[in-house]
């Protein structure tokens, strides 16, 4: 039999070249909706989750890692190494006053290691042991604004916007699986996991007024806050699969709690104005506050679902609920409202064992999905989100090898078309979503034994 012996010297390169990675992606977007809590939430699905609406919590693939739900952690049997990047192109319609504005953003969505721990013994028993590290974006904080306003009696005044930051994570998965099935006409498997990181960000925004008048000289003034913060996070999940029909029915759920953050915060309230360079440089200050302590409550989220599988497809439909409505910074609330999300997604796979490999795209699996809920920002009225996504499961390994040695790489895609506001909101913006993402499955890490 063989038996996995790890070698932590030879994961750790791993793990630093996705920190590297990862932290010199920058995002370039300018969206208003990420002044609000902690920014815009990107997309946290794996890219082959994302072809499908996002569905997440009856997901359990060997070819990719499901972080939402570290349950499916419990089936991995090679190790797996991904990443995955994301380009959204938006475009910003605002009714009041009547105009338009378009923004391209690139970014590293996630690159996440996957490996079986399990003992000898542990496999006797039916149990399978699988562990996960991985480094991702949880929300983005860019937006750049201009305002010019005549204030009636007074005078004209300009006003710029600025914000930057995001939160991202850090973190170290692992889950379990127990086979309780009687044969394997009737399969039943009880899966369980848990996640467990270093969340961690910042939050900088300003305010630059400047009064225009052509005979008298106004003073410009800059209100800015600069937050850096960081805690640890504990996510978890469940699966139970079992036969049912023709096909196997999984049902999952996942969920955390109300998270705490520690948090520094500088506070700047100066006047200002700029050098032959165009730089910034301090004529006094109001009130400047270094390195004030404090705290950023996150809200507790939980979801559940199932997935369907036949023999040649594949349904699944999750809910999902977060309680916004906790969110504080410094004891703050802001404009956020609980928020929920209903997704559904298929996969259909048309290969079957007596496909010949010359046929290519019968090897493809190919995905549709949406989504559809209420903002976690609230502006004016109950806005909603919303998207339609397609995508593929392509494999860049010969197919030949694919059915011999269970070695592969797969090529992930998935485009999402959505949405946040209706007609009746001021900002509507619309989203057009390009991800992609490699999988890579080998027996890396595992040193060959024979009883």
């Amino acid at each position: 039999m063989r038996l996995a012996k790890l070698t932590m010297a030879r994961i750790l390169p791993f793990l630093f070249v996705t920190l590297g990675l990862q932290l010199t992606a920058n995002a370039q977007e300018n969206s208003p909706y990420s002044r609000y809590g902690i920014g815009d939430i990107v997309p946290n699905q794996n890219i082959l989750s994302r072809a499908m609406g996002g569905i997440s919590a009856g997901i359990l693939d060997y070819q990719s890692i499901n972080f939402i739900n570290p349950a499916s952690l419990g089936s991995v049997s090679n190790t797996i190494f991904e990443l995955g990047a994301e380009t959204d192109i938006r475009g910003l319609k605002s009714t009041s006053p009547v105009s338009k504005f378009t923004s391209t953003n690139s970014i590293f969505s996630y690159l996440q290691l996957a490996f079986p721990i399990t003992p000898k013994k542990l496999i006797k028993n039916k149990v399978n042991w699988g562990i996960s590290l991985g480094l991702r974006p949880l929300s983005r904080i860019n937006y750049k604004i201009e305002n010019n306003q005549r204030l009636p009696g007074v005078d004209s005044i300009n006003t710029i916007y600025e914000g930057t930051g995001g939160v991202n994570q850090a973190y170290i998965g692992s889950g379990f699986s127990i086979d309780l099935s009687e044969d394997i006409k009737h399969i039943k498997r009880f899966s369980a996991g848990l996640n467990i990181g270093y969340m961690f960000g910042s939050k900088n925004y300003s305010t630059k007024l400047s009064f225009l008048n052509d005979t008298v000289s106004y003073y410009k003034s800059n209100s800015s806050d600069s937050t850096h913060f960081g805690g640890l996070f504990l996510s978890g999940g469940m699966q139970y699969e079992t036969s049912f029909l023709s096909g196997l029915l999984r049902l999952g759920i996942y969920g955390n709690l109300q998270q705490e953050l520690n948090a520094s915060r500088n506070i700047i309230r100066e006047t200002f104005s700029y050098d032959v360079n165009g730089n910034t440089y301090r004529i006094d200050s109001v009130n400047d506050q270094k390195d004030v302590k404090g705290t950023i409550n996150l809200p507790s989220t939980i979801g559940l679902g199932f997935t369907y599988t036949g023999k040649h497809w594949m349904v699944g439909m999750d809910y999902e609920t977060s309680n916004w409505i906790s969110y504080k910074y410094y004891g703050v609330a802001d404009q956020l409202q609980n928020s929920w999300v209903i997704r559904a997604g298929a996969q259909y796979y048309p290969a079957s064992e007596k496909t010949a490999i010359k046929k290519y795209f019968n090897f493809v699996k190919y995905r549709a999905g949406l989504y559809y809920g209420p903002d976690y920002i609230r502006l004016n009225n109950n806005r909603p989100q919303y998207g339609f996504t397609l995508g593929t499961g392509m494999p860049l390994t010969s197919l030949q090898r694919l059915n011999f040695s269970g070695e592969y790489v797969v090529l992930n895609t998935a485009i999402e078309i959505g949405g946040r506001g209706d007609k009746t909101t001021n900002l509507r913006e619309n989203t057009l979503r390009f991800s992609i993402g490699v999988s890579m499955n080998a027996r890396w890490f595992q040193k060959r034994k024979y009883d």
